[in-house]
C-alpha cells in the first residue's frame, strides 16, 4: 500500500501554482494589464531563477502544453471551413510573407552578430514564429477575435503553426547536407505518407463518426460522460497527429474545425473551457519558469539590444505587411504589437537544431532566453499600443468588409432560444419569417435531429449552465427566449441572465398563472402562459361557430384578454406586498372575469358532493 507521503507529494507544487496565480493575475488585472503577463511573472517568481519553489519546470511544461492543444480545439470550433476558405488570402499570402520576411531579417541580424549561416536560419525562423497561446488569449480578453485585425492576426498564427512541420523536416536536411540521398528521400516520402494518412483518419472520423458518437452519449443524460468524451476527442486527435509527425495543436485544431458545424458544438466548448483556462495558465507560468536569470545577467548586453530589436522589428514588419494586404495602419499596428513575441515552437525548434549540430549550445541558450523574454514583455507592448490608440480617439472597428466574420456570428449575436419543443419551434418559425436565424439550445437529441431536417441550427447543451450560455453567445445576444417547460429550470435560467447577461431582454414561456406571477416578480421583460392565447383563439372560434358575429366574438376575446392582464398585474402587486400565498405554497384560486348571472348547478351526485350542495 502506498504511504501517506506518496499521496500528498503532488500537493505542494499544485498549491504553489494556485497561490502564485491567485496573487499575480489579479494584481496585473488591477493594473490594467493582461492576465498573460501575470502568469508569466508568477512563473519567473516561483521558477528556478526566482524562489525555486518548483524544481522540475520541464515536467510541468510537458503537461502545460495541453493548454495550447485545448485552445486550438476551441478556436477550431468557432470557425467553419467556409470561413477558413474566405481567409485563404490572409493565411497563405500574408502569413507566408510574414514568416519569410521576418525569418530573413532576423536571421540576417543573427549572422551579423557572429552566428553561423545555419544557426542564423534557425534563429530567424524560431523567433519569427509568434506565441499563438498569448495572442489568442489576449484577443479573447478583448473580445477582438472576430474583428478584422483579429482575423488577420489569427490567419498569420495559423500559417505559422502549419509551417512548423516543414521547418522540422528541413532541419535534418540542413544538418546532413544530403537531401538527394535515396534513403533520406524515401524516409521523407514515408513521413509525408504517414502524415496524410493521419490527417485523412481525423477528417473521416470527424466527418462521419463523431456526431453519431455524441448523439448516443447524449441520450445517456450523464453530463460527466460528455465531458470525458470531449477530452477524448481532443487529446485523441492531438496524439494521432503527434504520432505521424505533426503538431498536437494542429491535430486539435483540425478536430475542432470538423466539429464546428456539429449540433454539439456549444456543449463541447463549455465542457473544454475550464480545462483550457487552467492548463493555458499553467503553460504561461512554465514559460516564465524557463527564463534563466543567471544567463540573462551574463548576456545582459546582447539581450538588452536584441529584445527591443525583435519586438519593435517584428511589430513594424507585420504592420507594414498587413498594410500591403489591405489593413489600415491602426489594424496593422495592433496586429504587429500582438504578434511581436517569439512563439512556443521556438522551444521546440532550438533543441532539435542543437541536437542536430546546426547551432552550438552557446548560440542556442541566449536565443532561448530571448524568446522567453519577448513572451514576457510582448503583452506589455500590446497593451500600451491599445491604450495609445484609444487615447488618440481613433474610431471603433468598422464592420468587416472582407466577410471574415461570417453570417453566423452576426445572427447568433441577436437572439438565443433555449428549448426547441412544440413552443420553441413555433417561436423560431416566426423569427425565421423575418430573416432572424436564432441560436437554439436544447438537450433532447431527437429535437436536434428534427431541427436539422428543417435546416435550423440547434445545438446540444443544457441551458441552465452558465458556461453553455456563454459558449452559445449569450453575452452578445439582444434577446434570450426561454421556451422550455421545466418550471424550476426556467427560474434558474432567469437568475443566470439577470446576474450575467443584463443587456439581454428576457422573453419567457410561463407554465400557468401562478408561474406567470413568479416570472413577473423576477422582472422578466415579457412572459406568456403557454396555453392562454391558444385558449382565447379557441374560445373566439367557438363563439363564431355558435352564431356570434365575428366582430362581436373578437371583441369578447379582447375584453377577456384585457381583464386577464389587469387582474394578473393586480395579483402581482398583492403578492409583492405580502407574498404569503406564494411562500407557503398556496395556490391562487381561478376566478371568473365576468360576474356570474346564476348559481352553479350540479348535474350528478358526485358533483353535488364536490360543490357541497348535499343530496336533494
Amino acid at each position: 500500500m502506498a504511504s501517506t507521503a506518496s499521496h500528498v507529494s503532488f500537493l505542494p507544487p499544485v498549491l504553489t501554482f494556485c497561490a502564485a496565480a491567485v496573487v499575480a493575475v489579479p494584481v496585473f488585472r488591477l493594473l490594467g494589464l493582461s492576465a498573460v503577463l501575470g502568469y508569466l511573472a508568477a512563473g519567473v517568481a516561483i521558477g528556478p531563477s526566482g524562489l525555486s519553489l518548483v524544481e522540475d519546470p520541464q515536467t510541468i511544461a510537458t503537461v502545460a502544453e495541453l493548454g495550447v492543444v485545448l485552445l486550438l480545439f476551441i478556436i477550431g470550433l468557432e470557425l467553419k471551413l467556409s470561413h477558413l476558405w474566405e481567409m485563404k488570402r490572409d493565411i497563405f499570402g500574408l502569413g507566408f510573407a510574414q514568416l519569410a520576411v521576418t525569418t530573413l531579417c532576423l536571421g540576417g541580424a543573427a549572422y551579423l552578430v557572429g552566428f553561423t549561416p545555419k544557426a542564423s536560419f534557425v534563429t530567424g525562423a524560431a523567433v519569427a514564429l509568434s506565441a499563438t497561446a498569448i495572442a489568442l488569449q489576449m484577443l479573447g480578453e478583448r473580445n477582438d477575435l472576430q474583428t478584422p485585425y483579429g482575423q488577420r492576426s489569427f490567419a498569420i498564427l495559423l500559417f505559422q503553426d502549419l509551417s512548423v512541420v516543414p521547418l522540422l523536416a528541413v532541419l535534418p536536411l540542413l544538418a546532413s547536407g544530403a537531401a538527394a540521398e535515396h534513403g533520406s528521400l524515401m524516409d521523407r516520402l514515408l513521413a509525408v505518407g504517414e502524415a496524410l494518412v493521419g490527417i485523412g483518419a481525423v477528417v473521416l472520423i470527424g466527418r462521419y463518426g463523431l456526431n453519431p458518437f455524441f448523439r448516443i452519449l447524449a441520450r445517456s443524460g450523464a453530463r460527466e460522460v460528455m465531458t470525458a468524451s470531449a477530452l477524448l476527442v481532443v487529446l485523441g486527435a492531438a496524439l494521432l497527429m503527434q504520432e505521424v509527425g505533426l503538431s498536437m495543436a494542429m491535430g486539435a485544431f483540425l478536430a475542432g474545425l470538423l466539429l464546428a458545424e456539429s449540433n454539439f458544438r456549444h456543449q463541447l466548448e463549455a465542457d473544454i473551457e475550464p480545462f483550457r483556462g487552467m492548463l493555458l495558465g499553467l503553460f504561461f507560468m512554465s514559460v516564465g519558469m524557463s527564463i534563466d536569470l543567471a544567463l540573462v545577467r551574463e548576456q545582459w548586453l546582447l539581450l538588452t539590444i536584441a529584445t527591443p530589436v525583435v519586438i519593435v522589428g517584428k511589430s513594424l514588419l507585420i504592420a507594414l505587411l498587413s498594410r500591403l494586404f489591405g489593413a489600415s495602419w491602426r489594424d496593422g499596428l495592433r496586429s504587429g504589437a500582438l504578434l511581436c513575441t517569439a512563439g512556443e515552437f521556438a522551444f521546440v525548434l532550438l533543441p532539435v537544431a542543437t541536437g542536430l549540430g546546426l547551432m552550438s549550445t552557446a548560440e542556442a541558450q541566449p536565443v532561448t532566453a530571448l524568446a522567453a523574454i519577448t513572451m514576457l514583455l510582448g503583452p506589455l507592448l500590446s497593451t500600451l499600443v491599445e491604450r495609445m490608440l484609444a487615447k488618440r480617439g481613433e474610431s471603433e472597428e468598422q464592420p468587416d468588409e472582407s466577410g471574415l466574420l461570417g453570417q453566423e456570428g452576426e445572427l447568433e449575436s441577436r437572439v438565443l432560444v433555449i428549448g426547441f419543443g412544440r413552443f420553441g419551434q413555433i417561436v423560431n418559425q416566426v423569427l425565421l419569417a423575418q430573416g432572424i436565424e436564432a441560436t437554439v439550445i436544447d438537450k433532447d437529441v431527437e429535437r436536434i435531429r428534427d431541427a436539422g431536417r428543417f435546416g435550423l441550427q440547434v445545438y446540444y447543451g443544457d441551458g441552465t449552465r452558465l458556461d453553455v450560455l456563454r459558449a452559445a453567445g449569450a453575452e452578445k445576444a439582444e434577446m434570450i427566449c426561454i421556451c422550455i417547460d421545466d418550471h424550476d429550470a426556467i427560474l434558474k435560467i432567469i437568475e443566470i441572465i439577470h446576474e450575467n447577461f443584463q443587456n439581454a431582454r428576457s422573453f419567457v414561456r410561463a407554465f400557468d398563472r401562478i408561474h406567470a406571477i413568479e416570472l413577473m416578480n423576477r422582472d422578466v421583460d415579457y412572459q406568456i402562459r403557454e396555453v392562454f392565447e391558444s385558449a382565447i383563439v379557441f374560445g373566439r372560434a367557438a363563439l363564431e361557430e355558435l352564431g356570434t358575429e365575428p366582430e362581436a366574438a373578437a371583441a369578447a376575446a379582447n375584453d377577456v384578454r384585457k381583464r386577464d392582464i389587469a387582474r394578473l398585474v393586480l395579483q402581482k402587486e398583492v403578492g409583492s406586498m405580502g407574498g404569503a400565498e406564494l411562500v407557503v405554497g398556496s395556490k391562487i384560486t381561478p376566478e371568473p372575469l365576468t360576474v356570474p348571472t346564476s348559481r352553479a348547478r350540479a348535474l350528478s351526485p358526485e358533483t353535488r358532493d364536490i360543490l357541497g350542495e348535499g343530496v336533494l
